[in-house]
């Protein structure tokens, strides 16, 4: 890729933002509709599950796989594609006359939307080559996911009361269509110089563990044994046949060496749990507020701007502490902040209260907003730059894989507390198991981010970065790995 000006650099990275503005923001502002889709389908728990999960697990799956084709092919035209795909895949929900066929096609959405996020993320790494702008650049593309974190549930409750659920995937069309032009005229060509082959193999066993796991918890609480059990077979040997599998290939699809690294393992971790905590999170209130407070889309959005404003302004204060002091800082505040915004619900029943429940909506917005600039970061940092693109990839899966968990953890623990009774009558008591979980979200994303920042830590990275690098020269070289 030839050196960009300065302006044209930021022109590149709005743009890429563009996608992942409208990619994020389809993750949460369907959480708002969610009653009104189980009201209009007649849904059940599990079926709101799948209206969420279907997006989410196909976007995990196939974010690795758009990464490396786009190293191949060419990132733009990658990117474009995507583009198209999930402006086709938001046209066709809008249309859905059923749940069955939502869920179809918010899995095709979500096909587009793995061809955006990665690809964006490996066009920044490759246009701001200097390593303190990269960071800021990074830092600016995580502020993006928690603004459109933030802006979901109010712009989901706006659209939904006055126009209806369908309008939400309606606001994806101008978007994409201006990014889609956009790139055609500033954002130039690039390839990596040696692309990585297909793993076919991995990409099949990746799906495989994902949906199948997702599905064993989902299911879990209404299905028979006999009905779970061979999925949770199936996720159980998919993750064995990647552990033996994977080692063995020249140029796997996930390279099980980068979790020598603890800056990366922790990254991963911290991004499944802080995103399962947004999950779990975010399908939680949307129930309580609509099904047990009675309120209307609208005003159930409104409620949770103590949540979305601190979002909004802790995400871009997040990035610029990552790109001036590291991660550290940022990861200590978010976990402190999103476990006690848990324990409140889990312990004090915090629901209960309008004044309680605005300290808990107020504390997870602080800690949401803060942890996810530090991910990225955190688990590219010390990656060879050939290697940033599939580290930024792994993150951006593990922030996938987590919200679809959260959501199927917390609504498989909700389902089976809620039993036959309505959720007005049950709903306090049968959440709070949901409640402790993202607490332990929390402590992880504590914990985590004290231990990924420190210096044996860094020293990991740098060994691994090493070995990377040696294998890389080896290869390149005819050696071998």
């Amino acid at each position: 890729m030839p050196e960009l000006s300065h302006r044209r650099r930021l022109l590149v990275l709005a743009i890429c933002c563009m996608s992942l503005l409208i990619v994020s923001m389809d993750n949460t502002v369907l959480n708002v509709a969610l009653p009104s889709l189980q009201r209009d389908f007649h849904a059940t728990t599990s079926g709101l599950q799948w209206t969420v999960d279907a997006y989410t697990l196909v976007l995990a799956s196939l974010l690795m796989l758009a990464g490396s084709t786009a190293d191949r092919i060419g990132r733009r035209r990658v990117f474009m594609t995507g583009l198209v795909v999930f402006g086709i895949g938001s046209l066709l929900c809008s249309l859905a006359p059923s749940l069955e066929l939502l869920v179809v096609f918010r899995m095709l959405q979500a096909v587009g939307g793995s061809m955006l996020n990665p690809v964006a993320m490996s066009i920044i790494t490759n246009t701001f080559t200097d390593p303190r702008e990269r960071a800021r650049a990074i830092g600016a593309w995580g502020a993006v996911v928690g603004i459109s974190m933030a802006a979901g549930p109010l712009v989901g409750g706006l659209l939904v009361e006055s126009v209806g659920w369908r309008s939400i995937f309606w606001v994806n069309l101008p978007v994409a269509f201006a990014a889609i032009m956009l790139t055609l005229r500033f954002v130039p060509e690039s390839r990596a110089p040696k692309p990585r082959r297909p793993d076919p193999v991995g990409q099949v066993l990746v799906i495989a563990l994902f949906g199948a796991l997702t599905y064993t918890i989902i299911e879990a609480p209404d299905a028979s044994a006999a009905r779970v059990l061979p999925f949770a077979a199936v996720a159980l040997a998919a993750l064995l046949g990647l552990l033996w599998y994977e080692p063995r290939r020249a140029e796997p699809l996930i390279d099980l060496r980068f979790f020598h690294s603890v800056p990366f393992s922790g990254a991963t971790v911290i991004a499944v749990s802080g995103f399962a905590a947004l999950g779990g999170f975010l399908f939680l209130s949307t129930l309580y507020l609509q099904n047990v407070r009675g309120l209307d889309a609208l005003h159930a959005g409104l409620w949770m701007l103590p949540m979305a404003a601190p979002t909004f302004l802790c995400a871009p204060l997040s990035g610029r502490l990552v790109g001036n002091r590291g991660p550290r800082l940022p990861l200590l505040i978010a976990g402190t902040a999103m476990t006690a915004s848990a324990v409140l619900f889990a312990a004090f029943e915090a629901e209960t209260s309008d004044l309680t429940l605005m300290i808990g909506y107020l504390l997870f917005g602080v800690g949401f907003g803060f942890v996810n600039a530090p991910i990225t970061n955190t688990a590219v940092s010390g990656m060879p730059r050939a290697q940033a693109g599939v580290a930024a990839a792994v993150a951006s899966t593990s922030r996938q894989l987590g919200q679809a968990l959260g959501v199927a953890v917390v609504g498989a623990l909700l389902a089976s507390g809620v039993g036959s009774s309505s959720y007005k009558d049950a709903f306090v008591s049968a959440a709070r198991p949901a409640w402790w979980v993202l607490v332990a979200c929390g402590l992880a994303v504590l914990v985590l981010g004290a231990i990924t920042s420190g210096r044996w830590a860094r020293r990991t990275a740098e060994h691994t970065a090493d070995r990377l690098q040696e294998r890389e020269v080896r290869q390149a070289a005819g050696v071998g790995a």
